[in-house]
């Protein structure tokens, strides 16, 4: 139960995204809300698409502003989010393992046989990852992240 809440804490996402599924005129909702802005006219235009799944018609068949040609782009944060277990996943990074540095791992789809890797290159930066005890969420993340993207087995994680 302690790894389930573990991970879906991880999970939150802040899934900003550039350039949309289909482009930034597809489906239904974008029609209906063309003109509109905030918050609450995006999130009837996404509802509006995905309770009627025209935006995946639209993108099949090149239909309802849709195109499947543009690039797909993240503009958000990272996926990861361990401000909620930053006490448990530093001391986790501190021994080289434990419930929520195997979390992460989990959270970040590396592969079983890569774990070991995964946790021995965090606990061999701990301090790079951890330079404080004031230190930011973001900080350990991206630090966590350039140590993946530097590794030639885990940068595959990272992609």
């Amino acid at each position: 139960m302690k790894k389930l809440l573990i991970a879906s804490t991880l999970l939150m996402s802040t899934s900003v995204l550039a350039d949309a599924p289909g482009s930034q005129t597809c489906g239904w909702g974008n029609m209906l809300f063309k003109g509109q802005s905030g918050t609450s006219s995006h999130v009837l235009a996404a509802t509006t698409n995905n309770s009627t799944g025209n935006n995946t018609f639209g993108m099949t068949f090149g239909t309802n502003g849709c195109s499947t040609k543009g690039t797909l782009t993240y503009g958000g944060k990272e996926m990861i989010d361990v401000s909620m277990i930053m006490d448990e996943f530093s001391e986790d990074v501190a021994r080289g393992d434990g419930e929520a540095l195997t979390a992460v791992a989990v959270s970040l789809g590396v592969a079983e046989a890569d774990r070991a890797l995964f946790k021995a290159t965090l606990h061999n930066n701990f301090d790079s990852m951890f330079p404080s005890e004031n230190v930011t969420t973001e900080h350990v993340v991206s630090t966590m992240f350039m140590l993946m993207k530097n590794d030639k087995e885990l940068a595959k994680y990272t992609a």
